[in-house]
């Protein structure tokens, strides 16, 4: 199965959860590009400088100042994704316009993929570009969907206190978060802090990825309903948001 991966260039787990995700892939499916958009991290497209305002004024100096370092760090020291990917012999399709554009269409057609993997996506997918792989369109939501659709999952049910969350791959259709869930996994959370929650996630859900297209190349698919009936919600935090989040004794990291 030919794969085209979306994403976007997240600097701190991505790397390493796409490696993963190539360890365990079968040696029949191969990706044969990846989309990296830029980085998106509060659901819009901002400059690098608003970016990281609106970080300090919503999360605080400690938070801002650890992940500035980490940051830093990432970009002096360690393997860009651009590198990784041509480490590891993946085309990076350079996309000049909306990936839902014809012209971003007709480019992604041009390298035939069987099916297309979302993660990290940060663009509502249109139905050309769901309908443009013959095996359809999947994302990754770390969340137990139909709860706690839309950002920052990690950050909201250790914020409400929740006992579990989990992973969902489901197919994109043209909402957020609402199609059919193919394969899902449970997590308890325990004493863990958001960081860990990320990586936990993240790792879990590259095994649910590589199963998931198992499941589709084998047609062996038992979908899971995804009822809007049944959504919760959540968009980026606010500070109040983040203070609550502190005072119930919660740790970033």
């Amino acid at each position: 199965m030919r794969i085209i991966i979306i994403t976007q260039n997240e600097p701190f787990y991505l790397r390493s959860s796409l490696n993963y995700l190539i360890k365990l892939l079968p040696k029949n499916h191969k990706i044969v590009g990846c989309i990296v958009g830029d980085v998106s991290p509060f659901g819009k497209k901002e400059s690098f400088l608003e970016k990281a305002l609106k970080t300090f004024r919503i999360f605080g100096i400690f938070f801002f100042i650890h992940y500035t370092l980490k940051f830093l760090k990432h970009k002096l020291f360690e393997q860009s994704l651009n590198s990784f990917l041509i480490s590891r012999n993946i085309p990076n399709i350079i996309l000049t316009s909306s990936v839902n554009s014809e012209e971003s269409l007709n480019k992604i057609k041009s390298y035939k993929p069987d099916l297309i993997i979302s993660i990290l996506g940060n663009q509502i997918f249109k139905k050309k570009l769901i309908e443009l792989a013959p095996m359809g369109c999947i994302n990754l939501h770390t969340a137990l969907l139909p709860k706690y659709r839309g950002l920052m999952p990690t950050f909201w049910v250790l914020k409400n206190e929740e006992k579990f969350t989990g992973v969902s791959v489901f197919f994109v259709d043209e909402g957020i978060d609402s199609g059919p869930i193919i394969v899902q996994k449970k997590i308890k959370i325990g004493n863990l802090n958001q960081s860990e929650l990320i990586s936990l996630t993240k790792k879990i859900g590259m095994e649910c990825i590589a199963e998931a297209v198992e499941k589709i190349s084998e047609n062996k698919i038992n979908l899971i309903p995804n009822p809007d009936s049944e959504k919760t919600y959540f968009s980026f935090p606010t500070r109040k948001d983040v203070i609550d989040f502190n005072l119930k004794g919660k740790k970033f990291y």
